[in-house]
């Protein structure tokens, strides 16, 4: 089994996901989770997610994966029963006594253990095994050896990070965060200090921050030493980010699987991917250590990408016209493209836009303004609309 998975901050999030290739999602709760600064999910949106993911034939994991203090034990039982009775299909966990507890309830759902275990060896991956643990999410660190000899030693479900940030401490186990602003990293709390910029002697620009990670030209590679799922980082991230990100591997994966994929393909993704960050990416430790080349020390730039466009709402067949939801600024005479996961990429020059009036307007500069496009490509509620990405066309 190969498994696409995918991040997210909020049920909008979480359907953006699964449209666009996701097989699998994983949210986090209001407690437990590393990403306090999401919108996270309470119990009824839980609910609605596993119920919306199950409907398409999906899966929900949540994440229980904070370094516990004596204070956060409290009501973790009840809160792993519930999880278990709305349906959930698994937790990633990090603290063994989440994995110990969650076995010795004869919970339905399945223990994954986080990257925060830091789990390298086929011995540590034995030992969680024994604890119930049904999947690894290896640490990021994980070379290709050592993924190799893990599956073979262990037959264990293995999950990989392929897409997205890195942490400078090993398996972001980091507690700059605690000592620089008083939050904790390991419940939630990381205020990203590695990514600050220091003040020293030598140089007054002074950061120690990892480039993002992009598995795109390993992909094949890994499926062949063992990987089940290909996980994507980003829960802050948003609905654009998501979605190309997802459909750009959910394209890879299928191809590699169809034995279709071209060098000219996998360029034109490795460019979408690069074009949908502002930050440079790197496979980082897949292949050997890090070099100073895997990291940012003085200077770099973080542009805000503003290629998202218009999110479709709906098609009008009897009229010929597509219902936008504004993004980003865009005007009459623009080239710009659709893209979805039920369709092939295509270019659209706007001759003509239409305010929810029905008057004529020249641009559409308003956030979130609705408007209407002319146009005779059938369209589907969840496409996007960016600006034309490259000269080449391309079906992505």
């Amino acid at each position: 089994m190969i498994e696409l998975l995918a991040p997210a901050g909020d049920l909008e999030k979480l359907k953006f996901a699964l449209h666009y290739g996701a097989d699998a999602v994983y949210i986090g709760g209001q407690n437990y989770s590393l990403r306090a600064n999401a919108k996270n999910f309470s119990l009824e949106d839980i609910q609605e997610g596993v119920n919306y993911a199950h409907s398409l034939g999906k899966k929900v994991y949540v994440t229980v994966n904070i370094i516990f203090h004596e204070e956060d034990v409290l009501g973790l039982e009840e809160y792993l029963k519930e999880l278990d009775k709305i349906g959930v299909d698994a937790i990633i966990a990090s603290d063994l006594y989440v994995v110990q507890l969650a076995t010795k309830l004869h919970l339905s759902l399945e223990v994954h253990l986080s990257t925060q275990g830091s789990v390298l060896n086929e011995s540590a991956a034995l030992f969680y095994k024994k604890m119930g643990v049904k999947r690894i999410v290896l640490a990021r660190e994980a070379s290709a050896n050592d993924i190799k000899k893990i599956k073979e030693k262990t037959g264990l479900d293995l999950e990989c990070f392929v897409h997205g940030a890195m942490c400078t401490s090993f398996s972001g186990r980091c507690v700059l965060s605690n000592v620089v602003t008083n939050r904790d990293a390991n419940r939630g709390g990381c205020a990203q200090v590695c990514r600050f910029t220091f003040d020293t002697d030598e140089n007054p620009c002074f950061s120690m921050t990892s480039k993002d990670l992009n598995m795109i030209e390993f992909i094949e590679e890994m499926m062949h030493i063992g990987v089940n799922s290909f996980k994507v980082e980003g829960r802050m991230r948003g609905i654009y980010y998501i979605a190309t990100v997802i459909l750009t591997y959910r394209k890879i994966i299928d191809k590699i699987l169809q034995n279709s994929l071209t060098s000219e393909e996998k360029d034109y993704y490795l460019k979408v991917l690069n074009r949908v960050a502002n930050r440079e990416s790197t496979p980082q430790f897949f292949h050997g250590l890090p070099t100073e080349q895997e990291q940012y020390f003085l200077g770099r730039e973080e542009v805000s990408n503003q290629d998202f466009l218009g999110l479709v709402l709906d098609y009008d067949e009897k009229q010929k016209k597509v219902k936008l939801e504004q993004r980003n600024y865009f005007k009459v005479g623009d080239v710009v493209e659709f893209f979805g996961p039920n369709m092939e990429t295509f270019s659209y020059t706007i001759h003509k836009i239409e305010n929810d009036l029905g008057e004529s307007i020249s641009v559409a500069n308003h956030p979130n303004m609705i408007v209407y496009l002319p146009m005779d490509h059938f369209l589907e509620k969840f496409d996007m609309m960016r600006v034309k990405l490259f000269d080449k066309e391309s079906d992505l």
